[in-house]
């Protein structure tokens, strides 16, 4: 796995040591020596993860990540502190800052690469629904926004660990509203996991009656727990467990013993993630939805319909198309209103809605036509369920703002052998339904021979 990264350090050796090690392992480049020169190359060179010193003069390494997190070109780059002090206090005044993690120095290759690539497997996905959602954004539907900062309530699950350090880990979470459950071995946090989707998932190096790197494995492996931060709690003696963890998808570790503070931050941190990433998700599935409804009645919009009707035909599954136009819709909305034109659009999508089964596709087609698509219906049942449609838009009356009137509607039938081309079976339905109008409105018409000779001319 490749990548842009930049590095900022003051000090000219630090700069090229670092730039040798990620050349090596054929990584893009490019150095800053200052807080502002970094910030500079951070917005115009748009790199994957920044590597940031933190002891450097005027401007620090925890202003810079201030700044970067701050602007909304630079908020979702990773960054890795790179610092020779080695207090906790530090560390946790780095993740406040926004930092993704912390490298001590002398930097320990192997470590960083593994928090490296871990990174960019979360960013690579984060930009994905990232650039989605831009697009959707661009198509003039509403952008994600940003995530919620209060974190009460969440879930977070802990396999494995002692008595000991499950009340230090519960007692920490607490303070932020987080609630934690206890799972003592593997196969306990599998069928917890299983019964109940977490926030967040801490894993015990060693976990008691299991394997840990099962564990994360199985998660990253099952769909609805794929994307779920994982953390590790660990101590020095298993660095070897602990990259490899990074490699089978963990997020983030914490060594014991456990700084109370240290681990908010991190679990805060993955959760603000997580629930980023499920936002931009949320926004997308909220533009898709947009793009294939119509907006005055809720109902599927013409090319949805016309494009689910084209596969149907393709598949070589029979259709029936029922062509719907509600009778006299002009003079009732030159009399009484777009308003009461709207209104009365709106029940008429209510009440098909109401009469159609789950499988059957029903849009407004444009202006007051509806189009109703049936699979594998035949002539005799789409007639008889065009009949039930236009009886209940017909036995009762509709309320447009100050009056209550009666509204009918025309329907034309066609049915396909699974052979006929959309346009020819539209057209059908679309000649019945003209007939249905020239017959007295407020009926059913199902095509006739002359009506798709008609439209295969």
């Amino acid at each position: 796995m490749t990548a842009r990264v930049l590095v900022v350090d003051d000090i000219p050796a630090n700069l090229r040591l670092l730039e040798a090690k990620l050349r090596a392992e054929y990584f893009e480049v490019a150095l800053a020596a200052s807080g502002p020169e970094a910030l500079a190359l951070a917005t115009a060179w748009s790199p994957d993860v920044v590597l940031l010193d933190v002891m450097m003069p005027g401007m620090d390494g925890y202003e810079v990540c201030r700044r970067l997190k701050g602007q909304e070109g630079t908020a979702h780059i990773p960054v890795v502190m790179v610092t020779a002090l080695t207090e906790q206090a530090e560390r946790v005044r780095g993740l406040e800052a926004g930092a993704d993690d912390f490298i001590s120095k002398p930097v320990d290759t192997t470590l960083l690469f593994a928090r490296l690539r871990a990174l960019l497997r979360v960013k690579q996905v984060l930009d994905a629904w990232r650039q989605r959602a831009e697009t959707a954004k661009e198509l003039g539907f509403e952008s994600a926004g940003a995530p919620e900062e209060e974190f009460i309530g969440a879930r977070v699950l802990l396999a494995g660990g002692d008595d000991a350090e499950a009340a230090v880990v519960a007692e920490a979470l607490s303070a932020d509203g987080i609630l934690l459950e206890q799972a003592p071995d593997e196969t306990a946090a599998w069928e917890r996991l299983q019964a109940m989707l977490h926030d967040l998932v801490l894993v015990s190096l060693p976990l008691a009656g299991g394997d840990a790197l099962r564990l994360s494995s199985r998660l990253r492996a099952h769909g609805e727990s794929r994307d779920l931060p994982l953390v590790l709690l660990a101590a020095e003696d298993q660095r070897a467990g602990v990259l490899r963890a990074f490699e089978l998808g963990a997020s983030d570790h914490v060594m014991r013993p456990v700084d109370p503070p240290e681990l908010r931050a991190r679990v805060r941190n993955q959760l603000r993630r997580r629930r980023y990433q499920d936002l931009l998700r949320e926004s997308l599935d909220r533009s898709l939805e947009m793009a294939v409804t119509d907006a005055l009645t809720g109902l599927r919009n013409r090319p949805y319909i016309r494009r689910h009707l084209d596969s149907l035909l393709r598949s070589g599954t029979a259709a029936a198309v029922l062509l719907m136009d509600v009778d006299r819709f002009k003079p009732l909305n030159d009399r009484y209103g777009h308003a009461a034109g709207d209104a009365a659009l709106k029940e008429v999508a209510a009440r098909l809605r109401e009469q159609l089964r789950a499988v059957d596709v029903v849009g407004r087609y444009g202006g007051e036509e509806f189009m109703v698509v049936m699979s594998g219906a035949t002539e005799e049942e789409a007639t008889a369920v065009a009949d039930r449609l236009r009886a209940a838009i017909a036995d009762a009356p509709f309320d447009v703002g100050p009056v209550t009137l009666p509204v009918t509607m025309s329907i034309g039938v066609a049915v396909s052998g699974g052979q006929t081309a959309a346009d020819g079976l539209i057209a059908a339905a679309d000649a019945a339904l003209y007939r249905a109008k020239e017959g007295g409105r407020n009926r059913v018409e199902a095509a006739r021979p002359e009506d798709w000779q008609a439209g295969a001319a």
